[in-house]
């Protein structure tokens, strides 16, 4: 049947990180589905930094991975290098990172989805959204093609009305290039959605060529790299390509000051919110007036390319005040630019109008996902597209929603804290917004999710069987441990050579093994446990999982039950009618709220700002507790 003709199971907006996600996950799961994009050429663009991961963000990619999304395979497979971050801290804060190759990973993204069963391709722009009361039923583009489903979900990223701006000029666009994308936003106003505007930027990119490298500092990547994805496919980069370093100075600071006046982030011209922990270079040097310098990484876009990404220098400033300044950058002296930085305008829909789901409350079987929700960056993105891509293929087949819990996963942070807390800035995930980040490690995703995703018919046997493999080697590799006595004529040699208190009799090795001084590896390397080890085939990954728990088992636990105590208050549901205002006792304020978010269960009402512990109180009481 031809596009006209058919009605979809489930249709995508837009192919950028989320809609990729979104896409992969619904046919995966059997719906049939179609992507529409303005460019083919462009799915799954990285419109900013060529890289994936990153502090909080490297465990979000783990999850999708975890789960049966693309973005860790894709990530590995167009790695140039790869680093694990906070290696010094706690595992909790662990955190992987890959600069990847911008065009390569495009590419591999589109392939991936080519080879996907169920998964239609149509380049086209959405202009109007179709619905039959309170239910989407389809989509209209720019071309006048109205295209029928049963499920819609909206991925349009920085497209809706979006307007660029550099210095004193500005112009229509949702990324350099690219046309903005209209209608949509409207046709949801009209409905009831309220909408909002934030901003967003980019650095320039320069020419390598142009690059003095030896006034820099080299960053190299991990002597042994590891990998996103828990699949064998995927192998561990063998070369890699370095970052560098370098810094801005007071007279660069100097030279973007003289251009205040003409930028529209002072002037008054761009009036909505940008990202706190991405601010542009203007707003570091105005923020942060007593820093003489700041930090900037130049990363290489690719193994071949000769084009570079300035990370750090974000601006909107005008392209001769960008010119002067970055000339002053130590090794940027005689620097030649590809494209200058800019800044962006864009719509986007407060997330307290979803459901946990993804769903919106106001349409049935419409979906939002990625920055239209008020979130920046692509992991953050990736995430959501995948969750509203398997809810959209669970709704249609009239399949209970797939939720993750805050204590099961990162994404279950991300989405719980935009559905209860909203945001007024773009939202980016930090590992201390999740207070049970002890157990949601990027090394246990697997363990943690995959069997929920195969449940659901997402996540493969092989992946299934890998993590079930892992689990019981680690707890095998833990019992052994935990069974073990060494004599103190045999450990307290090795005891003293890593300069810990000796023992004076006969000691379980586990309890040897916790102390903070030790590394694991001293362990390991002990002849009985080598020979364990080998005997049992335990593999590295698993030998990383009885590590973190035998030298973090107490925090481990002490979070285990915070999460059963809280779980109680997960359980104890909110009827979806029930009457928020005739709550009398409660303030006035937390009535309002609860009356707009809706929340389903009483925990969630208990993340509510403004719904106090008394509150919480008066509703366990109506709710028979």
């Amino acid at each position: 049947m031809g596009l006209l003709n058919t009605i979809y199971d489930v249709i995508v907006v837009g192919g950028g990180h989320a809609g990729s996600e979104a896409a992969a996950a619904s046919a995966n799961l059997g719906a049939h589905t179609l992507l529409i994009t303005m460019s083919l050429q462009n799915i799954a663009q990285m419109s900013c930094n060529p890289a994936m991961g990153g502090i909080a963000k490297g465990q979000i990619v783990r999850e999708i991975d975890a789960l049966g999304g693309y973005s860790g395979i894709v990530s590995d497979k167009t790695a140039i290098q790869f680093k694990m971050l906070n290696k010094s801290k706690g595992p909790a804060m662990w955190s992987p990172r890959v600069q990847s190759d911008r065009m390569r990973f495009a590419e591999t993204w589109r392939l991936m989805l080519e080879q996907t069963e169920n998964l239609d391709f149509f380049q086209d722009s959405v202009n109007g959204l179709l619905f039959e009361g309170n239910k989407i039923v389809g989509v209209k583009t720019v071309l006048g093609i109205e295209i029928k489903a049963k499920a819609v979900i909206l991925t349009a990223g920085t497209f809706l009305n979006g307007l660029i701006h550099i210095g004193d000029k500005q112009f229509g666009g949702g990324r350099a290039g690219e046309k903005a994308s209209t209608g949509i936003t409207e046709d949801l106003v009209k409905v009831g959605f309220e909408f909002g505007r934030m901003k967003t930027g980019t650095p320039p990119r320069v020419d390598g060529r142009s690059l003095d490298y030896s006034k820099m500092t080299e960053q190299f990547g991990d002597e042994n790299p590891e990998k996103f994805s828990y699949l064998p496919i995927t192998k561990p980069l063998t070369k890699q390509r370095s970052c560098y370093m370098t810094y801005t100075s007071l007279e660069v600071h100097e030279l973007l000051r003289s251009g205040f006046d003409r930028s529209p982030m002072f002037n008054g011209r761009i009036k909505s919110i940008g990202p706190r922990y991405c601010p542009s270079i203007e707003d570091k040097i105005n923020r942060f007036a007593t820093k003489d310098r700041h930090q900037l990484f130049i990363e290489p876009e690719g193994w071949e390319t000769v084009e570079v990404y300035v990370n750090g220098f974000s601006t909107s400033l005008p392209e001769d005040i960008q010119d002067k300044a970055l000339r002053k950058v130590a090794g940027f002296e005689h620097v030649k630019f590809f494209r200058y930085g800019y800044a962006i305008e864009y719509d986007y829909f407060p997330p307290t109008q979803l459901k946990h789901s993804l769903e919106t409350k106001l349409i049935s079987n419409l979906f939002f996902a990625g920055q239209i929700n008020g979130t920046t960056g692509y992991e953050e993105a990736a995430a959501q597209g995948l969750m509203a891509g398997i809810n959209a293929a669970l709704k249609i087949k009239n399949k209970p929603e797939f939720i993750i819990a805050r204590s099961e996963g990162y994404i279950g942070v991300l989405i719980d804290d935009l559905i209860t807390k909203g945001t007024e800035e773009p939202y980016r995930m930090f590992t201390s917004r999740a207070e049970y980040r002890t157990l949601l490690r990027q090394d246990n995703a697997d363990i943690r999710l995959t069997k929920k995703s195969f449940e659901i018919g997402l996540a493969s046997q092989e992946r299934l069987d890998l993590a079930i493999i892992k689990e019981d080697q680690s707890k095998l590799l833990v019992e052994f441990i935990q069974n073990l006595s060494v004599k103190p004529e045999f450990i307290n040699p090795i005891l003293e050579s890593n300069e810990t208190a000796l023992i004076s009799q006969s000691m379980k090795l586990f309890k040897i093994a916790a102390r903070p001084q030790l590394d694991f590896s001293v362990i390991t390397n002990i002849e009985e446990v080598s020979d364990f080890i080998k005997l049992n085939n335990i593999s590295s990954e698993a030998i990383t999982q009885a590590e973190v728990f035998v030298k973090y088992s107490g925090y481990i636990e002490k979070e285990k039950n915070s999460v059963e105590k809280l779980s109680r208050l997960e359980n104890i549901k909110i009827p979806s009618t029930f009457d928020f205002n005739k709550l009398n006792s409660i303030s006035i304020e937390a009535r309002q709220k609860l009356t707009k978010i809706r929340p389903q269960t009483i925990a969630q009402a208990a993340r509510i700002s403004g719904v106090s512990p008394s509150d919480v109180s008066v509703l366990l009481v109506y709710m028979g507790r």
